[in-house]
């Protein structure tokens, strides 16, 4: 499944609280009467840590990002360019972000969630991933999926998806190459909680996972969010 993925900083006159508040409620009005949208996910950021990880963070930092489903990418494309509500949103963006890159992405579901109400009682993390400078896009997309059958072994982890980047836009609206947005991956991955997680990497499975990620894996930068649903 494709997925669009916007990667959020707010305006650095806003308190995270202004920001959070627009971005769930007039903004998340807004955006989810984008046509062929099927689903929107919000996923404001909580903490920057590299909990239960020891692993090079890179300089990515960001307040949140929006998850946002369509039939096609062609479909996500019409919806935010040219559209009826295209340019409402455009103008909404530019009055409460400070910045807005997005990526496109091939969704893998590893470990499916449970269904709601459980769902919403779990710990979320998402984490950017940069590849090795001598892993090629092909080597990385391999190596990842070999990397999401090893975090299956792990203890704990409640729901595991792998993003693979397909396309990037560092401006929306323009597309742009992978040096001027290094980014390969973005993972989700959720838990009980913050002790379930630190369990789960500091076990033997999870220790030989976090070796295999530096066989192929540059950079890890974590976020811990709180996942809302808008559509």
């Amino acid at each position: 499944m494709n997925i669009r993925m916007g990667l959020i900083r707010r305006k650095p006159d806003w308190s995270f609280d202004e920001f959070n508040d627009h971005w769930r409620n007039p903004h998340g009005a807004l955006a989810r009467r984008a046509p062929g949208l099927r689903a929107y996910w919000q996923n404001p950021v909580t903490e920057r840590l590299q909990r239960g990880i020891d692993f090079a963070r890179g300089p990515w930092d960001f307040d949140g990002f929006s998850q946002l489903w369509f039939d096609n990418l062609g479909g996500a494309g019409h919806a935010f360019n040219d559209s009826e509500i295209a340019a409402d949103l455009m103008a909404d963006e530019h009055f409460f972000l400070g910045g807005l890159h997005i990526v496109s992405a091939e969704q893998r579901v590893v470990i499916a969630l449970p269904e709601a109400p459980a769902r919403a009682r779990l710990l979320k993390r998402m984490s950017i991933l940069k590849r090795r400078t001598d892993i090629t896009e092909e080597d990385f997309r391999r190596e990842w999926q070999v990397h999401g059958d090893l975090v299956r072994q792990m203890p704990g982890v409640s729901g595991y998806r792998q993003n693979v980047v397909i396309a990037r836009e560092r401006t929306k609206g323009r597309p742009c190459g992978y040096d001027d947005l290094p980014i390969d991956g973005i993972v989700e991955l959720w838990f009980e909680d913050a002790a379930t997680l630190e369990a789960a990497f500091g076990s033997a499975a999870g220790q030989s996972t976090m070796a295999h990620a530096k066989t192929f894996l540059s950079e890890i930068t974590a976020f811990g969010v709180e996942e809302r649903r808008i559509l």
